[in-house]
């Protein structure tokens, strides 16, 4: 009788074995599936998330980019309707043609690179839909994880439940990397084509999809751009083949020669720019500047930006080969407003081995000449008439030195001060209008002194010039170069006589934007009453007498305007080492500084009319014609009784003015010895 063999207890086991098996793998699951769902991000957080967004800087039409700041992520958040449906179809095409049908997940494509990722042991493939891509770049992140693709999966579905597919799409072009820190299709657009997203022809989004995949390697800068069209190309064909493109479109977009913009650093106004980047950065932190998405409206005007460039740059380079002058500077600023309208501060700001980076238009340099209007504008508020008489005779300016002017030293050791014109010419009897117009030395030290060296600071002060807190340091020396000064104060101040006496602070913003539109800054002019009407009127009138000044610079000198108002004035500095010309119409004030960075001299042909005037007069032609032709309203006359003051003086027995003036000053002796001399008394 034959007995049945039992089983071994080990193979009884194994049904049990599996069904627990089985039991633990359905409950670690659900633990799995819970955890995954506890720790989801919110699928409306892909919404309302903070989106990285760059501050651009435009000029003060709001319509110039002059620079675009961002961190890692330059973008521009664009409109569903600012996308072309070319841009919209191409990368359908490219990452996800099913798109409209499924509900998140592409099943078909998940298997698929599931099997690769399992045959190859990797879990590199994604078979990722657009909502896939979307939810990894925007919530999880790019981490290579079972987790990471289970959650993916999870909230793509979720999120195609909250949002339409263009709300998905839309959100998805404005977010992905394109390569060269373009986020987003705006950006990117931008940066390869200098077009935004709604101008792009069928073959520019073909491109700009197909670099969706590897931004890096197809970038149009980098060494595979024969493989980026190769790929465009097949795209194309795929667009054709989903009938998202007709075969004509096909067939130009594939004949279409790709222009890519030039790969530069994308900055105009650079001197500027950087100036407005630092006042952001200062004020808002860089963080909210690199990625806060402000818009900045600016003061500048970019047509007179460009011509101030051009001829910065075109008077340069003679300058360099007649004057050894390599710098050079230009600020112009509209008096009615304050408004910075130009600035360059220097010659090629790329150029960084000869310091082009240096900002000359903010720094400080010794004006020359043309500080002297403070003086003279202080004098006829004083009551000076500008027909007031000064004699241009070598005088000794030290009351400690002897009055013939000869010695450099006292007994004491204290300087003396005897200054001549540029020329070494004394002149004799001179008018205040004389001597500011020909920019005189002698008569513009004797009008500091009657005006007074502290008050002369005042009223410069008071318009604009920033640079003059020691003021130890300042004697009658002020008029010819003795304080620094900044450009940019300078011609801000000369804008006081401009506008009639009101100073305007200059300033380069006028409105900042947050990224949703509203308005967070908003400049507007600060008039302020600094000196008399009539005071600037007169200073106005003498800057633009051109008769007065012709006996130095000429008939025809780059200061003229025939049939405009037009006030100027030179300044050179000792040795050589600054040129300027300033000057101003009722609607436009320009400065132009010529010279060297490093305080290097210029030939001695090399004075402010030579090296500044014809910079400056081209450029003051160019910014004349965009504002209304003003006139200066003419000064009042003024008036006086006493010898000197009314123009007039005894030629059988001349007195200095401090005989009229004041008898008792301790440089009476000086001047009356100067003066006797000079008439042989």
């Amino acid at each position: 009788m034959n007995k049945k063999r039992k089983l071994p207890k080990i193979t009884r086991a194994l049904p049990m074995l599996f069904l627990w098996l089985l039991i633990i793998g359905i409950i670690s699951f659900l633990v799995l599936f819970i955890y995954i769902e506890l720790t989801l991000p919110a699928p409306e957080s892909i919404a309302v998330r903070k989106v990285t967004e760059s501050t651009k800087i435009y000029d003060r039409t709001g319509e110039a980019l002059l620079y675009d700041i961002h961190g890692e992520e330059r973008r521009t958040i664009i409109p569903w309707d600012q996308i072309s449906e070319s841009a919209k179809k191409a990368t359908l095409a490219s990452e996800d043609a099913d798109f409209y049908n499924h509900k998140g997940l592409d099943i078909t494509g998940i298997i698929r690179a599931l099997l690769k990722d399992i045959r190859d042991l990797d879990l590199s493939q994604g078979g990722s839909t657009i909502t896939q891509q979307l939810v990894k770049k925007t919530l999880m992140g790019d981490a290579k994880t079972l987790t990471r693709k289970i959650k993916e999966a999870l909230l793509s579905i979720e999120v195609e439940k909250r949002y339409t597919k263009d709300e998905i799409l839309w959100m998805y072009l404005n977010q992905i990397p394109y390569g060269s820190n373009a986020y987003g299709i705006e950006a990117a657009s931008k940066t390869f084509f200098g077009k935004t997203a709604s101008e792009l022809t069928v073959n520019e989004a073909a491109i700009l999809a197909s670099l969706i995949k590897a931004p890096s390697y197809y970038s149009p800068y980098g060494n595979n751009t024969d493989a980026l069209i190769v790929r465009k190309n097949t795209l194309l064909e795929r667009m054709a083949a989903l009938n998202f493109i007709t075969t004509d479109e096909y067939e130009k977009a594939a004949n279409e020669e790709v222009e890519f913009r030039p790969r530069i650093i994308n900055i105009q106004a650079p001197h500027f720019v950087v100036m407005v980047t630092e006042y952001l950065e200062n004020k808002y932190g860089r963080d909210a500047v690199e990625s806060g998405g402000l818009k900045v409206i600016t003061t500048l005007d970019a047509e007179l930006q460009t011509a101030a460039e051009e001829t910065v740059s075109k008077y340069a380079e003679i300058n360099k080969e007649k004057y050894k002058a390599s710098n050079a500077a230009l600020v112009a600023i509209n008096p009615k407003t304050g408004e910075l309208l130009s600035l360059v501060g220097s010659v090629n700001y790329f150029d960084i081995e000869n310091e082009g980076n240096f900002n000359v238009a903010t720094a400080k340099r010794q004006p020359g000449s043309a500080f002297k209007p403070f003086a003279y504008a202080v004098a006829f508020q004083k009551g000076y008439p500008d027909f007031t008489v000064l004699f241009d005779v070598k005088t000794e300016f030290s009351p400690n030195c002897a009055p013939e002017a000869e010695q450099e030293k006292d007994e004491y050791d204290l300087d003396c001060y005897h200054p001549r014109n540029y020329d070494g010419r004394f002149r004799g009897p001179v008018t205040m209008r004389q001597g500011l117009a020909q920019s005189l030395n002698v008569p513009s030290v004797k009008t500091l002194y009657l005006a007074g060296v502290s008050d002369t600071l005042d009223l410069a002060e008071n318009m604009g010039i920033t640079t003059l807190e020691d003021r130890s340091r300042f004697g009658l020396s002020l008029v010819l170069g003795g304080a620094e000064v900044k450009p940019v104060d300078i011609v801000s101040a000369y804008g006081v006589f401009a506008n009639d006496g009101t100073r305007n602070p200059w300033y380069f913003i006028k409105r900042i934007e947050s990224a949703n539109g509203t308005t967070i800054e908003n400049s507007s002019p600060n008039p302020k009453r600094v000196l008399d009407p009539q005071t600037a009127r007169l200073v106005s009138d003498v800057l633009s007498d051109n008769s007065a000044r012709a006996p130095v610079f000429g008939y025809s000198s780059s200061l003229y305007f025939p049939g405009s108002s037009v006030a100027a004035k030179t300044g050179t500095t000792q040795e050589n080492r600054d040129a300027w010309v300033i000057g101003y119409s009722p609607t436009v004030a320009t400065g132009v500084w010529v010279g060297n960075n490093r305080q290097e001299s210029m030939t001695q042909e090399g004075a402010g009319i030579s090296a500044g005037g014809p910079m400056w007069h081209e450029f003051m032609v160019k910014a004349l014609t965009k504002f209304p032709n003003e006139e200066f309203i003419k000064p009042d006359l003024v008036s006086s009784s006493k010898p000197m003051l009314n123009g007039s003086y005894d030629n059988s027995d001349p007195h200095n003015i401090l005989y009229y003036a004041n008898k008792s000053s301790d440089q009476f002796e000086n001047w009356e010895f100067a003066v006797r001399r000079f008439f042989g008394l």
